[in-house]
C-alpha cells in the first residue's frame, strides 16, 4: 500500500512538472514572440525589435507581431487571450492599461485581471511644443509666458492632439485646468498629422512626445517650453518641467512587457531576468538614446504597482476631458 501510494505521488508530481514547464522547455517547444498593439516603424516597434535582438542569447529566436487597430486594443486583446506559456508576451502602454480603460465604454480585456507584468520597457518625456514663428510672432518664450497670454486672450489659443482621449488631449486638458487658461482642442486623427498641423501653424502648441518632436525641435521649426516628467530629461536638460512652473504637473509616455494571465510565475521571473538584463545593457541604452527614451528595468511587482497608479491617474484626466468613445 504504501509504495502505491508514492506511486501515485510520484506520478502526481510528474503531471504537475509538465503542466508547468521551465522557461527553457517553453522555448525549445516553440518560438518566442511580442505582440506590438501598433503599425511596424514607430517607438513601441522599434524598441521591441531592439529587445527582440537583445535577448536571443537567453531566449532564442524571438519574433513581433504587429497587430495594429482601435486605438492599441486589438493588439492586446491578442495577447490577452494567448495560452500562458510564458511564449508570448505583448507591450503594455499609456493607452491600453492606463486611458483606455476610461475612454471606452467596453474593452475587450480587463486591464487589471488578464494580464501579469514582466517589466516596464521605458519612459518617455512628453514636450509642451510651440510653432518656433507662432512663438516669436506672440512673444512667448517660456510656459509662464504662454500662461500670462492665454490668461490676457481668453479663447484665442488653441492645441492640437492625435485625437479625443489621446494623451496629448489629457496633458492639454490638464494643463488648461491646472493654469486656469482656455484654449480650443483640435482633435487630428494621430500624432503624425497633429504634428503637422503645429508646423504649418494650424494650431498654437502641442503635447508630444520628445521622441517624435526632437528633430524639429533641433531644426528651430518648433519651440520646446517644458517637459512633462517630474525631471527634466537627460537628452535636453536646458528645458525645464512643467511641474517648475505649475505644481505636481507630472505626465509622460510609457510601455512595457505583459504575459498572459495564469503565465507560471517562475516562468514571468525568468522572463524578467532575461529582458531586465536587456534593458540593462550598454547597447540597449545606446540604441534607445537615439528615440529620446530612458530603459526603465522593474520588478513584475513593481511595474504591476506602476500600472495600477496610471489607471487611477487616467481616470481623473479622462473624466476632466469629457474623452469618450463608445
Amino acid at each position: 500500500m504504501l509504495n502505491r501510494r508514492r506511486l501515485i505521488t510520484s506520478m502526481a508530481l510528474a503531471t504537475s512538472a509538465l503542466a508547468l514547464p521551465t522557461l527553457a522547455q517553453a522555448q525549445a517547444g516553440g518560438t518566442t514572440r511580442i505582440i506590438v498593439p501598433f503599425a511596424p516603424g514607430g517607438p513601441i516597434d522599434v524598441t521591441a525589435r531592439i529587445l527582440a535582438d537583445a535577448v536571443k542569447g537567453s531566449l532564442g529566436t524571438v519574433i513581433v507581431e504587429n497587430k495594429p487597430g482601435a486605438g492599441g486594443n486589438i493588439g492586446v486583446s491578442a495577447v490577452a487571450k494567448a495560452a500562458p506559456d510564458g511564449l508570448t508576451l505583448g507591450i503594455a502602454t499609456t493607452a491600453s492599461h492606463g486611458i483606455n480603460p476610461w475612454l471606452f465604454s467596453k474593452l475587450p480585456y480587463d486591464p487589471a485581471k488578464d494580464f501579469a507584468p514582466v517589466t516596464q520597457m521605458l519612459r518617455v518625456p512628453n514636450v509642451l511644443v510651440m510653432n518656433a514663428d507662432a512663438a516669436a510672432r506672440l512673444r512667448i518664450h517660456s510656459l509662464a509666458d504662454l500662461i500670462a497670454y492665454g490668461k490676457a486672450n481668453p479663447g484665442k489659443l488653441n492645441y492640437g492632439s492625435g485625437g479625443n482621449g489621446s494623451a496629448g488631449h489629457l496633458a492639454g486638458e490638464l494643463f488648461k485646468n491646472q493654469a486656469g487658461v482656455f484654449a480650443v482642442h483640435i482633435p487630428y486623427n494621430g500624432g503624425n498629422p497633429a504634428q503637422l498641423g503645429l508646423l504649418s501653424g494650424q494650431v498654437d502648441f502641442n503635447f508630444d512626445n520628445l521622441a517624435t518632436a526632437a528633430a524639429n525641435i533641433r531644426s528651430g521649426k518648433l519651440k520646446a517650453l517644458a517637459v512633462t516628467t517630474g525631471q527634466r530629461s537627460a537628452v535636453m536638460p536646458d528645458v525645464p518641467t512643467v511641474a517648475e512652473t505649475l505644481k505636481g504637473f507630472e505626465i509622460d509616455t510609457w510601455w512595457g512587457l505583459v504575459v498572459p494571465a495564469g503565465t507560471p510565475a517562475e516562468m514571468v521571473r525568468k522572463l524578467n531576468m532575461a529582458f531586465g538584463e536587456a534593458l540593462k545593457s550598454s547597447e540597449v541604452k545606446t540604441r534607445f538614446a537615439s528615440l529620446m527614451a530612458e530603459p526603465a528595468p522593474s520588478t513584475p511587482e513593481a511595474f504591476g504597482e506602476f500600472m495600477t497608479r496610471e489607471r487611477t491617474k487616467y481616470q481623473r484626466m479622462v473624466q476632466l476631458s469629457g474623452a469618450k468613445v463608445d
